[in-house]
């Protein structure tokens, strides 16, 4: 008897090792919650890209649809779809002076961009690749360019221009549109360039180029991504501006889309049809001037101020 007690003790630690040697080896079962997480945080980011591609279309194609309807349709069926394609209203609107507001739109975009994107060019290669007495202070200058409300130098720059005698022209608002632009345009340049390698410089300048021929002939080339940006940003700045085009251009030969429309609508009263004919002219340049820009311009703005 003592002989068997004695076998069938070491036996009951053994398999309650077992056992638990068993239990420790076995993996706890994982719940599939990190999953689920991983596709509801998936469908409401969709979900929220879907609403904001409504939000920013919606107005548009209301507005579109509305400029093909007539006076009872824009009332009757505001959310529907029009009839027919009303294509009078549009001439309409060109008649009405929409024609002229945008070809005076178009002189002083373009413009101003040409002047914005060159000067600042020009004075972000300066801050960059040239070593110039006080180059700090002339940044410091700029930055705070930016801090500059146009609204609070109205009055100084009514009187500016009479004594310049370019009061009342296209030149009022292609300097004004120029300076005011110019310190955020050279700050977005000069993000880009400060990452060029400085060897193409050192490659030019042993091949016999000057610092001007570096620029327009390598540097600008090889900005051109960031200078697309620039352009695009000074284009909707200048399109879109209301109260410098408001205060400094009382002749009405010459005034700007945002102010034109707004004394379009005041003469047409009701006619809404061929006011949405014309905000719709005013907006469409904008949409396909991005759409046919916009690779270079993520693009330099990804590589500019992404870095």
């Amino acid at each position: 008897m003592m002989t068997a007690s004695a076998n069938t003790k070491p036996n009951a630690p053994t398999a309650a090792a077992a056992t638990a040697g068993a239990g420790a080896g076995a993996r706890p079962r994982r719940l599939p919650l990190a999953g689920v997480g991983r596709r509801i945080g998936s469908v409401l980011v969709w979900v929220g890209l879907a609403a904001l591609v409504v939000a920013v279309l919606y107005p548009l194609l209301w507005m579109v649809f509305s400029s093909f309807k007539d006076n009872r349709e824009v009332f009757d069926s505001p959310w529907g779809l029009p009839s027919q394609l009303r294509w009078g209203n549009f001439a309409k609107a060109g008649s009405a002076g929409v024609v002229r507001y945008f070809t005076n739109s178009v002189l002083v975009t373009s413009a101003s961009i040409l002047t914005t994107v060159l000067i600042s060019a020009w004075a972000a290669y300066g801050l960059v690749r040239q070593r110039i007495i006080g180059g700090g202070l002339v940044l410091g200058l700029l930055l705070g360019g930016l801090m500059l409300a146009p609204t609070v130098a109205l009055i100084p720059l009514f009187n500016l221009l009479q004594q310049l005698r370019i009061f009342d022209t296209y030149w009022a608002l292609i300097v004004l549109y120029t300076a005011f632009r110019i310190p955020f345009t050279t700050f977005l340049i000069r993000a880009y360039m400060i990452d060029l390698s400085p060897e193409v410089d050192e490659a030019a300048k042993l091949d016999g180029c000057t610092p001007a021929q570096t620029f327009w002939r390598i540097i600008l080339p090889m900005c051109r991504p960031i200078l697309v940006s620039a352009a695009l940003l000074q284009a909707l700045f200048a399109w879109n501006e209301f109260v410098f085009a408001l205060v400094f251009i009382s002749n009405g030969d010459l005034k700007t889309l945002p102010v034109g429309l707004m004394d379009m609508q005041s003469r047409l009263l009701t006619d809404w049809p061929v006011q949405f004919a014309g905000l719709t002219m005013a907006a469409i340049p904008m949409i396909v001037l991005f759409l046919i820009g916009q690779r270079q311009f993520l693009r330099g703005l990804t590589d500019g101020i992404g870095k």
